[in-house]
Parts: C-alpha cells; sequence; structure tokens
C-alpha cells in the first residue's frame, strides 16, 4: 500500500480548523469528530474540480477511530474469522484503536478475511450470503464511511432511499403511494440479479475516483474489495461485488447506482430505488416499455443484469400488484406482501410451541415487542389485515392453556368461552386490531 509517487495536493483542512458557522440543520448528521462546520462549508459550496485529496489523515485520526467504535458497539455484530468478540475487543480497547492508528498511518494496515455465511432468505430456496468482518475491520469501515459519506451525499439523486441519512423505507413507500395516487399507475418491477455480488470493482473505483483522489483511501477501499471471503468449505479473492454485511457495502452500492438514478431523473421517469430494489411509475404501458428499455440498456452497459423472471411490467389497478420493501401494492390498497406475513407467523410461531413452559405473562412479555414492532411498520396496510393475525394468535395461546389443562389438539370454539379475548387483553397482549383504531382515531382511547 505505499505510495512513493507524490499527489498534487492542496492544503489540507486541518482537523482542528476554527469552525466556520454552524453546519446546516440537513447536515447535523455528519460524524463531528470529522466534519468540521468549515469542512461541511467547502463540501457545499464545492471543492475545486469537485474532488477531495487529502482524506486519509480523518479516516485514521484518533476521535475518528473511536467514533467509528462506538457504532460498532451499538451494532453488536458476531466475531469474524479471528473469534475476537465485541467484548473481547473492548477489553484492550485504547491499545486496539492505537494500534489500528498506527498501521493505518505506517500503511501496513490489512484487512482479514471476511467470514462469509448463508441465511435463508423467506420464502425462497435461495440463500443469501452475508459476510461478517472482523471487529476491528468493521472499526475501520465504519471510520472510512463516516469520512467518504458526506462527499457522495452531496450529490445523490432524490430517487434513491436506501441507506441514506435521513431517508429509509417508510420515505420511499410515501412515494411511491403519492405517485400511484397521482395516476403513476403502470409499474415496472425491477430486480437486478445477485446485485452486490455482480458489482463490477473498475467500474466502481472509477466512480469513486470521480471524487475522491487520495491514493490512500483508494488503496484502502481495493484491499476491503478484494479481501477473501472464507466460508466452511473454501477461500477465495472476489474478483468483483461488495460482501453484504461489510460496514462500506451500501454506501458503494449507492455510489454505483447513482449514475442510473441522474439518468432516469434527467429523462423525467419516475423511479423509486431503495439499494438495488427497485420501481419505476409510469401514467401509460407505453411509457414503461420505454423505461424498461432504458432501465436494461443502462444495466447491461453497467455490467449489471435484471432478472429475466422478476423483472416485469404490472398495471396496478389490477389483480396481481406488486411488492416492494415488504408491502403488496394492489387496485389502490397496500397490505403486508405473503413474505412478510410468513416471515411473522414464523417468529411468533417460535414462541408459542404447545410444550412452552413459561407462563402465560412471559410469554406476552415476548410476544408484544414483536407484535408492536411489526405493527410500527405495516400499520398503513388496509385494515382487514389485522383481525385474521389477532385470532391465529389467540388460537395459538389457547392451544398452549388447552395442552395445560390435558386436553390434545388445536384451541377451539369451546375454548373462546373458556379464555376469550378479554382473557388475552387482560394479561397485556397487543391487538393489531386495536392498534389499527387508535392510529387511525389517535384521540379516541
Amino acid at each position: 500500500m505505499s505510495d512513493p509517487t507524490p499527489e498534487p495536493t492542496p492544503a489540507p483542512v486541518p482537523l482542528g480548523a476554527t469552525p466556520a458557522g454552524d453546519i446546516p440543520p440537513a447536515w447535523a448528521w455528519v460524524e463531528p469528530a470529522v466534519w468540521t462546520p468549515r469542512m461541511v462549508t467547502a463540501l457545499l459550496a464545492g471543492v475545486k474540480g469537485g474532488v477531495w485529496f487529502t482524506l486519509m489523515d480523518k479516516v485514521m485520526a484518533a476521535r475518528t477511530l473511536r467514533a467509528a467504535w462506538a457504532d460498532v458497539r451499538a451494532n453488536h455484530g458476531a466475531a469474524g474469522v479471528d473469534h475476537v468478540t465485541i467484548g473481547q475487543f473492548e477489553a484492550h480497547l485504547d491499545a486496539n484503536l492505537t494500534q489500528l492508528s498506527e498501521q493505518l498511518r505506517m500503511n501496513t494496515y490489512r484487512p482479514q478475511p471476511i467470514r462469509r455465511v448463508f441465511i435463508e432468505k423467506p420464502g425462497s430456496r435461495e440463500r443469501r450470503p452475508l459476510g461478517i468482518p472482523t471487529v476491528r475491520d468493521r472499526v475501520v469501515q465504519t471510520a472510512l464511511r463516516k469520512v467518504l459519506e458526506p462527499i457522495f451525499e452531496r450529490d445523490f439523486a432524490a430517487q434513491s432511499y436506501g441507506f441514506r441519512p435521513n431517508r429509509g423505507c417508510k420515505d420511499a413507500l410515501r412515494r411511491v403511494q403519492s405517485l400511484l395516487d397521482a395516476g403513476y399507475t403502470w409499474v415496472v418491477d425491477a430486480d437486478l440479479q445477485h446485485y452486490f455480488d455482480t458489482i463490477p470493482h473498475a467500474g466502481l473505483m472509477a466512480r469513486v475516483r470521480a471524487k475522491v483522489a487520495d491514493r490512500r483511501v483508494l488503496a484502502l477501499l481495493t484491499a476491503f474489495l478484494t479481501d477473501a471471503a472464507l466460508d466452511t468449505l473454501a477461500s477465495w479473492t472476489p474478483e468483483q461485488g461488495t460482501p453484504q454485511g461489510a460496514v462500506v457495502s451500501p454506501l458503494l452500492s449507492n455510489i454505483y447506482l447513482d449514475p442510473l438514478d441522474h439518468v432516469m431523473e434527467t429523462q423525467q421517469i419516475e423511479m423509486v430505488r431503495y439499494a438495488d430494489d427497485i420501481v419505476v411509475l409510469c401514467r401509460s404501458e407505453a411509457d414503461a416499455l420505454a423505461a424498461l428499455a432504458l432501465l436494461q440498456t443502462w444495466t447491461t452497459t453497467a455490467g449489471l443484469r435484471l432478472h429475466p423472471d422478476k423483472t416485469r411490467i404490472v398495471d396496478a389497478t389490477q389483480r396481481g400488484g406488486f411488492d416492494f420493501l415488504g408491502y403488496h401494492f394492489e387496485r389502490g390498497y397496500r397490505w403486508p406482501r405473503a413474505k412478510s406475513l410468513r416471515k411473522l407467523k414464523d417468529t411468533l410461531r417460535s414462541h408459542t410451541h404447545r410444550t412452552n413452559g413459561t407462563s402465560l405473562a412471559a410469554i406476552v412479555a415476548t410476544l408484544n415487542p414483536v407484535l408492536r414492532g411489526w405493527f410500527a411498520y405495516f400499520r398503513h396496510s388496509h385494515g382487514t389485515t389485522f383481525r385474521p393475525l389477532d385470532q391465529w394468535l389467540r388460537m395459538r395461546l389457547r392451544s398452549i392453556l388447552r395442552k395445560r389443562a390435558g386436553r390434545h389438539g388445536r384451541g377451539n370454539g369451546s375454548d373462546h368461552g373458556r379464555w376469550p379475548n378479554a382473557f388475552f387483553t387482560a394479561a397485556g397482549l397487543i391487538s393489531l386490531v386495536e392498534a389499527y383504531a387508535a392510529a387511525r382515531h389517535p384521540s379516541v382511547r
């Protein structure tokens, strides 16, 4: 990683620079250990040539690494290939952070291989690969993201909602709903096949170099992209893609697709993108066909591929509809997609086996956080969504009580009299129907 070639570097902004005014509220999310008001002012005004040269000193600064550690610790996460846990890293925190800073300064830092595991995809036979970097590497990646993210966030397009500050799934869903309400009901439901695993490294780094000229930072990014991956069967060095699970992957994925966002924006095509989940909303079938053709051309040129079976054009006013970010949209309504319902029921089943030996109060205490979190996201579903779920869950609880009473089978009609709905309400169980009613009429209690 040594870099003997001098760079045409303008005077760097000192880490201890005197603030030049306040940071605008919209940029309050930037890491203050890195981005002083003076630096944010320079960012928003635009640096000369639009390229940042001196950044590595910000990445390796002790206060940046300490702020990065705080994020890594808050996110918990498993150990990597070195088996060092969050707790073990923290036990020698000062020494570990000092060592990382010194290795970055001396160009001797090398990321350790990524531990690769596979997790189940709900409703699919496929399994999603997940890369788990070591704790030390997650700290460095987080520091790198804190330095780079504002540089690219400044110019990201409005159509992108995933893994961005002050934006999220609900913002994307609101935009989709507003477009549907405005008559954009012909939808290109697009799926980028194995997107994170197929991003071309050369094209990605070219996009990064358009704004970043610090060769040590570029070398560090390249090291993360080409870091070896280990699973139970083999070890290999990836030639493309950025591993899901790596801290910098969401930012890099947005950097690579940002030109697509701007192409669609220039063509006045309404696209809503959350990472690699994409829907394009149009007023007519002809417009949808043209948008799909443009999307196919761009992805092919970018070295990506639209999934031939999952990419389609649908009329959202007819039966069938489309799924996006956990919701199903169809004929002017929305409700949880089938996979979302299955995932919820699988989670609730795990807490309501008939052989569950804990008290009803303890069971309810484990169910309520699940129900509360799920409803917080799906509260905008059609009202008919919630009653069947309430009934299904109470049936499972009645089955537990029935078994404890020495009876076999699932809870049935006679058990409704023995343990009526009010019994579970008195036990503190959240009712989704009641939560929906309260959300619609918050003044009514």
